[in-house]
């Protein structure tokens, strides 16, 4: 036995799975009921219908694996339905700004979710508590009220990339939206307020008692169609009954002697093993951390593996994704060889970047079983159906309106997404379970306390908290927390920099780490409130 812990964002989800985990339940029993929370508590950053990538390590069962629920676009999209619609693109490059925004907003920017069917299959097949025990929490959290967290109140009044809809405009596009989290005035309650859900506390309740099934087959799929065909929705009764997860082996990594195990494609691990590969031929820890060396490395392998991901990696079901050479330590040390030779590296900014509206659980429990989770509502539709209680994904945003891309729409297609749960093992056990929230940083953001861990030997606080910096354009962003001083050296040598408004910025890591039988755990500071807890 060892002990427990957890990590995520929300601590009354975080509370919650060390209260499964007190009862006796597993890994996968505490996951899922803190996955059920962040739905109540955070519900633009992940909701019941939304999508996401699940690593469950289960040693005592034998079952290493992934559980993939990527959003995939309903049956009735055309690749060319949006390409007239085309107006320009959004201020930072990114993404096509469509007329009418429906893309972007209200029921045609919604996929088919996946969320429900991977939890109860996670739970079904691996789960030791009730069924229902497990959603109670949350159940009690959305029919008695929770207090509204500060952090969650900002997120909501903030500003977005400039040409999307604001969050703002989310929250209060749908009815219930603006009677259960706004005030008289339109305005979002303010940090402590009490809020309610009763709809959503039905919709979990039939969940809880039904199973999947009631989402996908019966009274609540028939509502959602109901209120898609009112609305000129895409999505239908038919897609929600097609849906189905996939299950996957791991794609599996070396680092300096540390197997790791993450997602394969339409996820981020392909990102993550492509630049741990080529960072494996320089040596770091004599380079120094956050160094002006340091930073011109890893922001090279940041911008190669970016423009590898924009040109080759989607849905394996539609594009055929060079995985194997990109993946391989030949490829990576010829980059390396580059890298060594002072070249830089140039990004076309036309990929679509994912949303940062997105969650993570980390779970390890006395057994040894490891869950790392991150789900999400992507770029988050403002749908939310009278009677219901929970916000759509907005998926369908971040395909390309223009037919012949790899990120092109397609009926059944899932986009690329860069969530990449990962647990990096130590002698054939698990040492760090990790994952985060963050959009396209997310890979980004993961691999730098990777590195923080193996390279440096931080401490895992020490490692999360440490300031980052990211290159996803030929523009290096960077930690406010990095003094200019340090990278103006770079600028003389045709390097560009721009410093984030954030102390804490590019993705929320979230970990836990298990050293000479000790546990740690560290939840980033970035989000403001979340915890680990070690049990």
């Amino acid at each position: 036995m060892t002990q427990s812990a957890i990590v995520a964002p929300q601590p009354d989800a975080v509370e919650t799975g060390a209260v499964i985990l007190k009862e006796g339940g597993n890994a996968v029993d505490a996951a899922i009921a803190c996955a059920f929370v962040q739905t109540v508590v955070d519900p633009l950053m992940c909701g019941l219908a939304g999508f996401g990538s699940m690593q469950l390590y289960l040693p005592e069962e034998d079952i290493h694996e992934f559980i993939d629920f990527h959003g995939k676009a309903p049956a009735a999209v055309k690749p060319d339905m949006w390409q007239d619609l085309i107006i320009g693109e959004t201020d930072d490059g990114f993404g096509f700004l469509l007329e009418g925004k429906v893309n972007d907003l209200g029921h045609q920017s919604i996929t088919v979710p996946g969320s429900i069917k991977a939890f109860h299959e996670a739970h079904s097949r691996f789960g030791s508590l009730p069924w229902a025990r497990v959603l109670e929490p949350a159940i009690a959290f959305a029919r008695d009220g929770y207090a509204l967290a500060a952090e969650v109140y900002y997120y909501w009044i903030s500003r977005d990339v400039p040409g999307r809809t604001s969050v703002l405009d989310r929250l209060r596009f749908s009815k219930a939206g603006r009677e259960i989290y706004c005030d008289e005035d339109g305005n979002p309650k303010p940090p402590g307020s009490l809020i309610k859900n009763p709809q959503m506390a039905n919709t979990l309740a039939l969940i809880a008692d039904k199973g999947s099934d009631v989402f996908y087959h019966g009274e609540i799929a028939t509502t959602i169609d109901a209120d898609m065909k009112a609305n000129g929705g895409l999505l239908s009764a038919h897609d929600l009954a097609a849906y189905e997860t996939q299950t996957e082996t791991p794609l599996w990594g070396e680092y300096r002697g540390h197997a790791y195990a993450t997602n394969h494609p339409p996820g981020g691990g392909i990102m993550l093993v492509e630049m741990l590969n080529i960072l494996e031929n320089f040596d770091l820890k004599a380079v120094g951390h956050n160094s002006p060396e340091y930073i011109r490395i890893v922001s090279e392998v940041i911008k190669i593996a970016t423009v590898d991901k924009d040109q080759h990696v989607g849905d394996p079901n539609f594009v055929d994704i060079p995985v194997e050479r990109l993946t391989g330590k030949a490829y990576a040390k010829a980059q390396a060889g580059e890298i060594k030779q002072g070249k830089i590296k140039h990004v076309e900014r036309l990929g679509i970047p994912e949303s940062q509206k997105t969650t993570h659980i980390c779970v390890l429990d006395g057994a040894g079983n490891a869950v790392s989770m991150t789900h999400s509502l992507g770029m988050m539709s403002g749908v939310i159906t009278d009677g219901l209680g929970f916000m759509y994904n907005g998926c369908m945003g971040v395909f390309d309106p223009r037919p012949g891309k790899a990120g092109s729409l397609a009926p059944g297609k899932s986009r690329f997404s860069s969530v990449c749960p990962t647990i990096v093992f130590s002698n054939g056990k698990p040492a760090l379970i990790i994952g985060a929230p963050g959009g396209t940083q997310i890979a980004i953001g993961v691999l730098q306390v990777i590195l923080n861990v193996i390279d440096f030997g931080m401490p895992i606080e020490q490692a999360v908290h440490a300031p980052r910096f990211s290159a996803t354009s030929d523009v290096i962003d960077v930690s406010p927390r990095i003094p200019r001083y340090v990278y103006a050296p770079l600028e003389t040598r045709g390097y560009s920099f721009q410093r984030s408004s954030y102390s804490y910025d590019f993705a929320s890591v979230h970990a836990i780490r298990v050293e000479d039988g000790e546990v740690s755990g560290a939840a980033d500071i970035l989000y403001g409130g979340g915890m680990a807890l070690i049990i």
